[in-house]
C-alpha cells in the first residue's frame, strides 16, 4: 500500500551525517528534538580546534511534499545572517577599509545628515546608533536600488542619542553595513558580493546573502512562519515587554520590525525579497557553511587574511552605552560588538565573555567560542516564537559542551 504524505512525515525522522568519537551525545540530543520537540527539518555542525566533529542533518526539507533534508539543503537563517555580515565587516576591517573608532561620515559623507556626524563605525556595529527605522517604509523596489536605499538611510535621524543606549537594529543594520562596504571597497562591491568573493569562495562554502537566481528553489527548505499577531499568544517564549510594546504602532519596537511590508517573518525568504540583499535577515545556507565561517574566525582568521588587530578586536570587551545594557528593542539586557551579539544577562552563551555570534528568529543560532575553541551552528525550518535560546538548539549546544569535557580522544569527521 502506498504511504500518504501524513504517513511519511509521521515516521521516525531520518538522521544523516556523522559525529566523531566522543560526540555521540550530540547526535542523541539532535534526534531527540525530532521525537520530543516536534522538529521538522534541521542541521547542526560543530568544529573543535579546526576539526569538524559533528555534521548532522535530518527530517524534512519540506513537510508538504515529504522531501527529506539533505546536505545540499539551503535554509533561510534570519538574523544568523548578521553573523555572516559581521564576518564580512571583519575582513573589510583587516583590509584597512575602515576603522572602528572613526566616524561613519568619514567614509560616507552623506551619512552626517540629521545629527549623525559623530556616530562611529563601532557604535553603528554595536546597535548604538539609534537607526532602527528610516522615515519611509522600504519595499523590494527600493532594496533593489542600492543608491536609492543609501539616500534614504542617510536621511534617517537617530531615535535616541547615539552612544547612550543600544537597541537591536532588526533589519537596518545590514543595509548600513552594506553601504559602508560599498563606499570603502575599491571595487565598490555590495556586502553580499563581498561576502561571496572574500569569504564563501575562499572557504569553499555555500552561503548567500540574497539568493542567486540560478539556485534551484527545490533545494530550499520550506518555512511556514506565522503572522505577527500570533506572538501575543506566546509571551512565555518571548520577552513579554518587547511583544507588548510592539503592539503600539508608534513604539520603537514596532518601528524596528515594520521596516518592510511583511506580516510573516518567513516572507523575507520568499519573492520578491528572496533575491535581494537583506544582510540582517535573508541569508541562505547550510549549518556546515555557517560553522565553517565561525571556525575560521575562532582560529584567528588566518584563512581569510585577518590581521592581528582585527582578531583582537573581535574578542575585545564590548563598549557599553552610557545608559546601560538594557536593550531598547528586545527589552532585555544585551551586549553587541563588531556586528555580533556577545554573552549577556539576557542571553548567556559560550564558556567566556569572548564568545560571539548571532541568533536567528525561530530557533537557529551560530557562534564562535574562542575559549573552548569551537564553532557551532544549528539551523531549522520549524519556526518557534523564540528570538534566541530556543530549547532545540540549546539542547544540542549543551550536549556539545558536555562532550568537550569528555577525556576520550576526538577524531576528525571525514
Amino acid at each position: 500500500m502506498t504511504k500518504t504524505l501524513h504517513d511519511r512525515t509521521s515516521l521516525p525522522p531520518t538522521i544523516g551525517g556523522s559525529v566523531a568519537a566522543g560526540f555521540e551525545p550530540v547526535r542523541t540530543a539532535f534526534e531527540r528534538n525530532f521525537v520530543e520537540c516536534g522538529e521538522q527539518g534541521a542541521a547542526c555542525t560543530l568544529f573543535h580546534r579546526g576539526r569538524k566533529v559533528v555534521d548532522l542533518w535530518g527530517g524534512y526539507r519540506d513537510t508538504r511534499s515529504g522531501q527529506p533534508w539533505t546536505p545540499q539543503t539551503l535554509t533561510l537563517t534570519f538574523s544568523v545572517t548578521k553573523g555572516m555580515a559581521a564576518a564580512a565587516m571583519a575582513v573589510a576591517h583587516s583590509r584597512g577599509l575602515f576603522e572602528l573608532d572613526e566616524p561613519v561620515a568619514r567614509y560616507w559623507p552623506e551619512f552626517a545628515a540629521a545629527g549623525k556626524s559623530a556616530i562611529t563605525v563601532g557604535q553603528l556595529l554595536s546597535h548604538q546608533a539609534g537607526l532602527i527605522a528610516p522615515r519611509q517604509r522600504l519595499n523590494a523596489s527600493i532594496l533593489a536600488n542600492h543608491d536609492q536605499l543609501a539616500a534614504i538611510l542617510a536621511e534617517q535621524a537617530p531615535h535616541w542619542e547615539p552612544g547612550t543606549r543600544h537597541g537591536y537594529h532588526t533589519l537596518t543594520l545590514g543595509w548600513y553595513q552594506n553601504e559602508l562596504i560599498r563606499r570603502t571597497d575599491p571595487a565598490g562591491r555590495s556586502l553580499g558580493v563581498f561576502f561571496q568573493q572574500e569569504i564563501a569562495e575562499p572557504l569553499g562554502i555555500e552561503f548567500y546573502i540574497g539568493l542567486p537566481a540560478d539556485i534551484d528553489p527545490a533545494r530550499l527548505s520550506h518555512i511556514a512562519g506565522f503572522p505577527r499577531i500570533a506572538m501575543l499568544a506566546h509571551l512565555h517564549q518571548l520577552p513579554a515587554k518587547m511583544v507588548l510594546s510592539g503592539a503600539w504602532p508608534t513604539s520603537l519596537v514596532a518601528k524596528s520590525i515594520r521596516v518592510l511590508p511583511v506580516d510573516n517573518p518567513s516572507q523575507i525568504g520568499a519573492p520578491p525579497y528572496r533575491h535581494l540583499e537583506i544582510p540582517s535577515a535573508n541569508g541562505f545556507g547550510t549549518a556546515a557553511a555557517i560553522a565553517r565561517v565561525y571556525d575560521s574566525l575562532v582560529r584567528d582568521g588566518e584563512e581569510l587574511g585577518l590581521s592581528e588587530q582585527t582578531s583582537q578586536a573581535l574578542v575585545a570587551p564590548p563598549v557599553a552605552p552610557t545608559r546601560g545594557s538594557y536593550d531598547a528593542i528586545l527589552k532585555v539586557d544585551s551586549q553587541y560588538h563588531f556586528g555580533f551579539s556577545r554573552p549577556s544577562g539576557g542571553f548567556p552563551f559560550g564558556s567566556a565573555s569572548t564568545a560571539f555570534g548571532c541568533p536567528g528568529a525561530g530557533g537557529s543560532f551560530a557562534f564562535a567560542d574562542p575559549q573552548a575553541e569551537i564553532a557551532f551552528a544549528y539551523v531549522t525550518n520549524k519556526m518557534s516564537f523564540r528570538i534566541f535560546d530556543d530549547p532545540r538548539e540549546r539542547a544540542v549546544r549543551k550536549a556539545c559542551y558536555a562532550c568537550l569535557s569528555d577525556p576520550r580522544p576526538v577524531t576528525r569527521v571525514a
